[in-house]
């Protein structure tokens, strides 16, 4: 950005900066000067590198903030705010203007004033000056003080003729898909849905944060006008402005963020500058919408980290000056802990870490020692990275391979996998043309990657097994983005003849159901409850009859889904020309690492047998597993060690809509051997239970 060295110094005390103070205090403050250019008027302009994360340095008064916050050699100066007039008012902002905003997440702050009986015409020789020393043009007096204050504050600010508003309307919308805009530059543009605009009661008049429309510019005619100063979503506009390829200065400080505490003085300086130099009148009080004024972030630092840090020992009143000196208000609450309230300008300083190094900058990098040896403790692995070692032991041994897969898929791949009420997510780059959008499940990777080694003629003894970690992408109704981590496994179905059969069909999903299950108790241990919950698929991708989701709890902590799992459908494997079925499931990987490392529980080993029982209900088709575990759990009864599933048994001597489902019943008593008849009395509560409850009858 292009500073100008006069103007800098108008907010300095003492002025007199000179150009090479300025390269060394802010190349220490962390903007380098990449450039220093003498004017023929005699003044300076330094090409300063500003970073991303610092759009308040997007201006004079920002620059000169941190010119003052440096400690070096030399006369230490501080910052001075120009003095604001307040301007002559008469009538009501609302009986001029009407004001409206649809999105307050995309427009957290509006505000407007009207100020009437203006002449628009030449700006001053100091306006001009201050504009043309940074290569801007000058336009006229109202258009110029827009510009000056941006420079000046970092603030983008707008002007409308209110007179060329329909309706004396100024309405902040999405565009309606189609709409067309004739901008500043005089080029027409074509909206989309997704654009934000401010609009007046017909047409949208400008590109909101980005550039203003033609149809409500002001000219030599204008004598009413609407000045306007707000804050909007930084995603927004910079998606309306990369699709569209508009840079303006405006939007290149939006995109970095402006946070609305920072507007009223900036409004008010602007506004008492139209109202000196054009003659009007201010109409009482702005109008404003949106949201309210978020409070300032206070984050707490700790001196003892900021030394251990450093590298030095910094007393904590020589902490508290230098934080003050960048305008954070700091107070010492204990022996050693300082709680710090973060300047609206500085949205960058979210985290303790932040601060310290704002105390590095201060003091200067060079002041700050640098060892000769880094001294290293050893530590353990996290949790979550053990877990995930873990979970790929486990996926290894059951004969599974790691892939690593793009992020972008085909917009058609993509509709298959996209859950009902999402949307996708999706680039404009002319290099992905074929696969623009962010894959919605991780699935679709490994289903490519089948394909590849099915067309390369790689075959593996017991069908191909794929997995991966990775993150997967989509969007909700109201456009706020999700981004889920997540490991996708995917089997070939055994088939044991040319075309697969039910029961092979069958088998693929116990096989799935089986790695799900050891996955699941490597997390949380073998006192965990798995319980499966047949479902609707969310999704085209799944099979509408072999889809269901994966429920885990320990105790008596309510139940987690963990995964959804079953056999893709064909429209999923007709999207990656798949003939053979197969088996898939999509795990929520933090919900499955998260209980890791689990609880070790040591028992003594029984010192008498167990006597087990085999029981085959028949049921209903619709009895699932889970039902006949709780039902025989709720029985609570004596002596019994366990209760497993054993085999399921479907055969039209049975009945149709019937299937017969065997489970085995343990017994055991911890101080003796039990007897056969000890336990009939028990075989008959579940049996009748199992009759009253289930509606079975018992196989012989």
């Amino acid at each position: 950005m292009d500073i100008s060295l006069r103007w800098i110094n108008k907010y300095l005390s003492p002025a007199g900066l000179s150009a090479d103070e300025a390269d060394q205090l802010l190349t220490q403050a962390g903007f380098p000067i990449e450039g220093i250019t003498q004017r023929p008027d005699g003044d300076v302009v330094l090409d300063v590198e500003v970073t991303s994360n610092r759009g308040d340095c997007l201006s004079h008064i920002g620059c000169a903030r941190e010119v003052a916050a440096m400690r070096a050699a030399g006369p230490r100066r501080e910052l001075t705010m120009p003095t604001v007039r307040e301007p002559t008012t008469a009538g009501k902002t609302r009986d001029a203007l009407r004001l409206e905003n649809h999105d307050h997440r995309a427009c957290p702050l509006f505000t407007a004033h009207v100020v009437k009986g203006c002449a628009v015409g030449p700006s001053p020789a100091w306006l001009v000056e201050a504009l043309e020393s940074v290569g801007q043009r000058s336009i006229n007096n109202v258009v110029d003080v827009t510009n000056f204050i941006t420079l000046e504050f970092g603030n983008p600010c707008h002007v409308f003729d209110l007179d060329k508003l329909a309706d004396n309307a100024l309405i902040i919308r999405y565009a309606n898909e189609g709409e067309t805009l004739t901008t500043l530059d005089g080029k027409p543009r074509t909206l989309k849905a997704t654009d934000l605009v401010v609009a007046d009661a017909e047409r949208a008049t400008s590109l909101a944060g980005v550039i203003g429309g033609q149809d409500s510019e002001v000219d030599a005619s204008t004598t009413d006008v609407v000045f306007e100063m707000a804050t909007w979503d930084p995603v927004t506009i910079r998606t309306a402005a990369r699709r569209l390829g508009i840079r303006t200065d405006a939007g290149y400080r939006f995109e970095r963020g402006v946070h609305p505490a920072s507007i009223k003085l900036a409004a008010r300086r602007a506004v008492a500058l139209l109202c000196e130099l054009t003659g009007g009148v201010c109409q009482g009080e702005p109008l404003s919408t949106g949201d309210p004024i978020p409070d300032l972030l206070t984050v707490n630092m700790r001196p003892s980290r900021a030394a251990a840090l450093l590298g030095k020992s910094i007393p904590v009143s020589d902490l508290i000056a230098l934080l003050r000196d960048l305008e954070i208000q700091t107070e010492q609450i204990s022996e050693d802990e300082l709680q710090c309230v973060i300047p609206p300008h500085r949205l960058d300083l979210t985290r303790e870490i932040d601060l310290i190094e704002e105390i590095a900058r201060g003091l200067g990098l060079d002041a700050v020692r640098s060892s000769d040896t880094l001294a290293i403790r050893p530590r353990p692995l996290q949790a979550s990275e053990r877990a995930m070692r873990e979970v790929a032991r486990v996926l290894t041994g059951f004969g599974f391979y790691e892939t690593v897969t793009f992020s972008f898929v085909s917009p058609a791949e993509a509709a298959v996998f996209l859950p009902c009420g999402k949307s996708t997510v999706e680039v404009d780059d002319d290099r992905r043309k074929a696969e623009p959008t962010l894959r919605p499940s991780v699935i679709p990777g490994l289903l490519g990657c089948r394909r590849s080694n099915r067309d390369a003629g790689n075959k593996q003894p017991g069908g191909m097994r794929l997995f991966e970690v990775a993150q997967k992408f989509m969007q909700t109704s109201d456009h706020q983005s999700i981004e889920e981590r997540s490991l996708a496994l995917v089997l070939d179905v055994p088939i044991a003849g040319k075309k697969a059969k039910d029961t092979d069909l069958q088998t693929g999903i116990r096989q799935m159901r089986g790695v799900l299950d050891a996955l699941v108790r490597s997390m949380f241990g073998p006192a965990v409850t798995i319980r499966i919950v047949p479902a609707e698929p969310d999704s085209k991708a799944w099979h509408p009859r072999a889809f269901a989701r994966l429920e885990a709890a320990i105790g008596t902590h309510p139940a987690v889904t963990i995964a959804c799992f079953g056999l893709l459908s064909e429209d999923a494997l007709r999207a990656f020309d798949l003939d053979a079925p197969v088996a898939a499931a999509e795990i929520a990987l933090d919900a499955l690492i998260a209980p890791f490392p689990p609880l070790a529980v040591a028992e003594r080993l029984p010192s008498y047998p167990s006597i087990e029982r085999d029981l085959s209900l028949v049921v209903a088709e619709s009895v699932s597993w889970a039902q006949i575990e709780s039902m025989v759990d709720d029985l609570n009864i004596d002596r019994m060690a366990g209760c497993s599933f054993v085999g399921t048994f479907r055969d039209p001597k049975i009945g149709s809509g019937a299937k017969s489902v065997t489970i085995r019943l343990a017994f055991r008593d911890a101080d003796r051997t039990l007897r056969h008849e000890e336990v009939d009395p028990q075989i008959e509560r579940v049996t009748a239970a199992a009759q009253e409850q289930l509606g079975a009858t018992i196989r012989v």
